[in-house]
């Protein structure tokens, strides 16, 4: 049967009833361009002025950009990260602990990865199959004397040795994200196998997830400003002009990342669900627009969590392990980006790459997402590991770094948009998605 409406576990959340978070991040989000914009047009070294701060002098253009608008985006970002170890530990332990079936958890396990991994591979062949049919490298007369080395990847056994944490402190204190959710679930299974001591102690637990939950609260409604800093900042330095000259490569990899997450994502939403998936991206309004600012699906990891339960009815037991587990794993904006990347860098150096090359292409991104899961720089490192499997310059990346951090932006939004899609998917199948709670009016 159908879980019950039992919001109380959640707190009050983060509501935007009143204020419309999604209009004020929104008007953040286009006040950040626009400043950013004429810091970078109108300001120049010709019309900046000092202001005068005592012990020393700063230009106006230094004073906002490398001043306020920095510090206070940074503070906004280390901020959100610094809830993602307490929220994922807190709120995974709460959802093993009442599971109370230890089989479960495997089959949740099961069931993401598999979805994550169908998600990825469809995203890498819609890459491919569009690159191909644009050409987006065709023609493109681009050199680079910049070299570009990426770092060696894990090997397949070493990730899975490493997902368990030798010190569980570490791992927190790291953000090394498998290993605190292997530790979570031991920690959570064993409270719900302690009997009373175990049940004592989960009283403890909800009572810090709530708490947990309130200081997420308190940090979006500073969502606003904190998008409108970053965006100021980014687009102050941001050059147009990299843009333009690999204008076909970025317009044909924003064209991918939009038919995933505006056709790919219903169509598998509504087949795993039956649920409408117009809802279901009107509900993900905040929470990519959010992504999409910060640039980080760990950042974004509460805003997530909130989204999926709060706003579409899935059961915190469920979503406190597919939420920090896609944003590890689940990387459809950078297969997407490999795909575009691998037939744009073969165009420009004119490498014929056959059948069998895009098969390897598919093959890698596709369990490369695993993987690499938890490694800095992941997205680099899975682009090398292509680029190598299928023999092109891996210096060819250095082409494509100049419009990178926009396009990681885009990539970001898709992610998160693809983690609450397969968490309410496994909801569903688990029959713990709350229909009235999805089906109710957006906020």
């Amino acid at each position: 049967m159908e879980i019950t409406k039992n919001r109380q576990q959640w707190g009050t959340g983060v509501s935007d009833s009143k204020s419309n978070l999604t209009l004020r991040i929104l008007i953040g989000m286009v006040l950040g361009v626009l400043v950013g914009r004429f810091f970078s047009l109108w300001v120049s070294e010709q019309t900046d002025t000092l202001i005068n701060l005592g012990l020393f002098e700063l230009s106006v253009k230094s004073f906002f950009i490398e001043g306020l608008f920095h510090i206070g985006g940074e503070i906004f970002v280390t901020s959100l990260k610094m809830l993602v170890v307490p929220l994922v530990f807190v709120s995974l332990v709460c959802g093993t602990c009442s599971l109370n079936d230890s089989a479960k958890i495997g089959r949740l396990g099961l069931k993401s990865v598999i979805l994550y991994l169908l998600t990825t591979a469809i995203a890498i062949t819609l890459a491919l199959t569009i690159a191909n049919f644009i050409s987006p490298g065709e023609g493109a007369a681009l050199t680079t004397d910049a070299e570009f080395e990426a770092a060696t990847a894990p090997t397949f056994a070493e990730v899975i040795i490493g997902m368990f944490p030798s010190n569980p402190i570490q791992a927190m204190a790291t953000g090394n994200m498998l290993q605190i959710i292997v530790f979570s679930i031991l920690f959570g299974i064993s409270m719900a196998m302690a009997g009373d001591a175990g049940k004592k102690l989960s009283l403890v637990f909800n009572d810090l997830n709530q708490v947990v939950l309130k200081m997420v609260t308190i940090l979006m409604n500073l969502a606003p400003y904190g998008v409108f800093c970053l965006l100021a900042k980014l687009f102050a330095f941001l050059e147009l002009s990299e843009v333009l000259k690999l204008g076909k490569y970025f317009f044909t990899l924003v064209a991918v990342l939009l038919i995933h997450a505006f056709v790919t994502y219903p169509i598998l939403f509504k087949l795993l669900t039956g649920l409408n998936p117009v809802q279901f991206l009107t509900k993900m309004k905040a929470t990519a627009l959010f992504a999409f600012s910060t640039s980080s699906s760990n950042a974004t990891m509460p805003v997530t969590l909130n989204t999926v339960t709060k706003k579409m009815g899935a059961d915190n037991s469920i979503a406190s392990f597919t939420v920090p587990l896609g944003a590890t794993i689940n990387m459809d904006g950078t297969a997407i980006m490999q795909g575009v990347a691998t037939v744009f860098i073969a165009q420009v150096y004119a490498i014929d790459l056959s059948m069998a090359d895009y098969l390897a292409v598919l093959l890698t991104a596709t369990l490369a997402s695993i993987g690499t899961a938890g490694v800095p720089g992941v997205g680099l490192i899975m682009l090398a590991m292509v680029f190598q499997q299928v023999g092109l310059p891996v210096e060819g990346i250095a082409l494509i770094l100049g419009v990178d951090r926009l396009l990681d932006m885009t990539r970001t939004a898709v992610n998160v948009t693809g983690d609450a899609m397969v968490t309410c998917a496994v909801a569903k199948s688990e029959k713990a998605l709350d229909k009235d709670v999805f089906n109710s009016p957006s906020s």
